[in-house]
């Protein structure tokens, strides 16, 4: 499975759902973190190196292996060349 896109996106084909899902993924990323004089850290930039997506399920009827990626109806073609 993987992401939605800007020209597609999730549906589930068991219940018609295109709005929630339980998604579970596997982000290996690259962070620059801040950490503070009173050692709170935060994340001030980070870096997508990798990304799965292991599983996606739909959070109306809980439809594991129903969702699909469909294209968005409102998604311009790409220009034939």
């Amino acid at each position: 499975m993987s992401m939605p896109t800007e020209h597609t996106r999730w549906r589930c084909g068991q219940c018609g759902n295109l709005t929630r899902f339980d998604v579970t993924r596997t982000v290996r990323s690259r962070e620059y973190v801040h950490v503070d004089l009173a050692g709170e850290g935060s994340v001030q930039e980070r870096e997508v190196l990798a990304e799965t997506v292991e599983r996606v399920v739909c959070r109306w009827c809980q439809g594991t292996d129903t969702v699909v990626v469909v294209p968005r109806p409102d998604a311009e073609e790409a220009p034939s060349q």
